[in-house]
């Protein structure tokens, strides 16, 4: 045989190996597997358990910040004294927490570029609630969009509003869907722009939307979740494209477009998938997730408001 021959034969055989190996990988990324760590985060001096735990987001300093409902279902009626944000190092130690009597019912959660702490109260109650508030890391109130205590539709009120998440330039996209079906815009100095939807379930209109998160081209995701479908749009809403079959409750997505989506309610876990096209790439059997982040090892944390608890998962 030919040194050209054997040549070729060698070439084919590695691209052969090369491919099976592509193909292995593949499959293998089809069936990622994490582990539960027990008892990660350690609880403030005092408390002995969790309470309804919705909001989860990671720093750009690899910590994790909790946003929960006073180790409780609210932060009224006595518990008033509980802070209702806390702040993890990566080893699962408490290194900070504020936000007590703020708060009639923590839900939406998010953490911009400079680390800015944004949250969406969607209850009202006693001049407090229906808000979306903006806090500086310590705590520091520095914007409020709605009138708190108030519940509407208006330019400057909600109505149980859900998400919150900052684009890159700086403009504001709250969900207001406890109580409105809508997705309002503002500036980032807190000026209205627009707002889309209404209820129903064509392209544009919601029922129940829950959460909201940024691809990296800038298309914005919203959880239109009793449509059980997820919608993704432009920053002018714009409709672009859906994903169906999936109740998204809380959505995070990568840098490298991975969407992890908590679903507790039809899907019963975390379903693991590729931004561009919504095919699946994995799932966490975690049955009751409403809040959900990753952080840069690749280990998933989720927030559970019906079985109270926080945990993290390991990628294996």
């Amino acid at each position: 045989m030919s040194h050209v021959a054997r040549k070729g034969m060698t070439l084919v055989a590695v691209v052969v190996a090369t491919i099976t190996l592509v193909s292995a990988q593949t499959l293998r990324g089809q069936e990622w597997d994490y582990r539960l760590v027990e008892g990660w985060a350690q609880l403030p001096d005092g408390v002995e358990a969790w309470g309804q735990t919705i909001g989860v987001e990671i720093d750009r300093d690899g910590n994790l910040w909790v946003f929960h409902r006073c180790f409780s279902t609210s932060c009224n009626s006595g518990r008033e004294h509980v802070t209702p944000v806390l702040k993890f190092d990566p080893s699962g130690r408490l290194l900070d927490s504020w936000g007590a009597g703020t708060f009639i019912w923590p839900h939406g959660f998010f953490l911009d570029e400079d680390g800015n702490v944004w949250v969406t109260d969607a209850r009202g109650e006693d001049g407090k609630g229906h808000v979306v508030m903006k806090f500086t890391p310590d705590g520091k109130l520095l914007m409020t969009l709605g009138t708190a205590g108030v519940a509407g539709a208006g330019e400057n009120t909600f109505d149980g509003p859900a998400d919150v998440a900052v684009a890159p330039n700086g403009d504001i996209f709250v969900v207001d869907g406890h109580g409105n079906n809508r997705v309002v815009k503002f500036s980032k100095d807190g000026d209205f722009i627009m707002e889309w939807g209404g209820a129903g379930t064509g392209p544009g209109q919601f029922n129940e939307p829950h959460s909201l998160a940024f691809d990296s081209r800038g298309r914005l995701f919203v959880g239109d979740r009793v449509n059980e479908r997820i919608q993704v749009f432009d920053q002018n809403g714009r409709y672009l494209a859906e994903w169906p079959g999936i109740m998204a409750s809380g959505m995070y997505i990568t840098d490298d477009d991975v969407l992890y989506v908590a679903d507790y309610q039809l899907r019963e876990g975390i379903v693991i998938a590729n931004a561009s096209d919504f095919t699946e790439i994995g799932f966490i059997d975690e049955p009751m997730p409403e809040g959900v982040t990753v952080d840069r090892m690749g280990n998933v944390y989720a927030g559970e408001v019906l079985q109270r608890s926080l945990k993290k998962f390991v990628r294996d």
